[in-house]
């Protein structure tokens, strides 16, 4: 079985970054929840969380195209892990030395106890949702950049040796069925954010490049299937999943149904594909990681104006939640117009 991109496919699909924008905002609402109650967005809100599973389904199909475009050319490794690094190290190591080095501000202690509290190594190799280490707040995202980074140094190999497509479809369904499965035995030794336990929206995008791939069908079918999973998911996380381990296994069909249906519609005219191509949504989805990564450090760092704001309720509450996402998307902007992009350059080299 041949794998090749669909003749129908574009190298580069705009939508997918208003979906970006999406997920990014969606966990911004999420932390701000405490200040949205008694608002109309309040229960909304608390599903913001959900957006992380939309960036996992997002990052499985992204990154496993590159794998299978690039596992038959040279420098297979060297070129796809120099191009993460460029990617995710840089803000990454800045959130860090940032947050450490006003250890007082973001985390309580002086620079020393704060280093003292976290072994470094976890943090080096990104294992830190695999140990039970209650994270500072202001680098708490770092959990789901973990889990990508390990799912990035797993999976090149995977992709690269395993010829077969039913191996790599093997693989992607035994991490679907033993995701939900590990949630359900509260082992004493799985932590809240352990990979095992958060591999469905990552394998559900890996499936879907996959499937593009190597299976003959039409656009239209696959514009059908996503639509289809998407009210699927959604109505199983309503009902029978809701509430059980099998909630974000639910959650990741709606999204992989929402990635699904924006690939195989990729440049129709009209109204959602046009306001996920172009617009706030596609704005946020290209500022998205640094957005990610230093929201809620920004949260903590303007903690005097919710105090002030405290004063006058639910108008007060609102004013930090607008003065919280102004601020947060400020530096997320200036992160990539100055820093980011600058970095991203270097990508020519691999």
């Amino acid at each position: 079985m041949p794998i090749q991109r669909p003749s129908w496919l574009p190298a580069y699909i705009p939508e997918l970054q208003g979906l970006r924008g999406l997920a990014v905002l969606a966990v911004i609402i999420y932390h701000c929840h405490p200040r949205l109650e008694g608002t109309w967005i309040a229960y909304a809100s608390l599903w913001g969380w959900a957006g992380v599973n939309l960036f996992f389904v997002l990052s499985g199909f992204l990154i496993t195209s590159i794998l299978l475009e690039s596992r038959g050319k040279p420098h297979y490794f060297r070129n796809f892990y120099g191009r993460r690094a460029l990617r995710i190290w840089p803000v990454y190591v800045l959130l860090l030395v940032v947050v450490y080095l006003e250890a007082p501000w973001f985390i309580g202690p002086t620079i020393l106890d704060a280093v003292k509290a976290a072994p470094w190594w976890a943090y080096v190799f990104f294992v830190q949702n695999l140990i039970h280490l209650a994270l500072p707040p202001a680098i708490g995202p770092t959990w789901s950049l973990a889990i990508e980074e390990q799912y990035y140094f797993l999976w090149a190999p995977l992709v690269r040796f395993l010829r077969r497509p039913w191996l790599l479809a093997a693989v992607l369904t035994v991490a679907l069925v033993s995701s939900p499965l590990m949630r359900r035995t509260h082992l004493a030794w799985i932590t809240p954010t352990h990979t095992i336990t958060h591999l469905d929206g990552i394998a559900w995008g890996s499936l879907l490049a996959l499937g593009l791939y190597t299976l003959s069908l039409s656009r239209r079918v696959w514009l059908w299937m996503g639509l289809i999973a998407i009210p699927l998911g959604v109505l199983a996380a309503a009902t029978v999943a809701g509430g059980t381990a099998f909630l974000d296994s639910a959650l990741a069909v709606a999204f992989a149904g929402a990635v699904l249906a924006s690939i195989a519609s990729t440049g129709a005219r009209n109204p959602l594909n046009a306001v996920l191509r172009r617009g706030p949504l596609a704005f946020y989805g290209r500022i998205s990681y640094g957005l990610y990564m230093t929201h809620l450090m920004i949260f903590i760092f303007f903690g005097w104006f919710d105090l002030r704001m405290d004063r006058y309720g639910t108008v007060g509450n609102l004013a930090v939640v607008a003065f919280r996402l102004a601020a947060s998307t400020v530096l997320a902007t200036a992160l990539w117009y100055g820093f980011e992009s600058q970095i991203l350059k270097l990508k020519r080299y691999f």
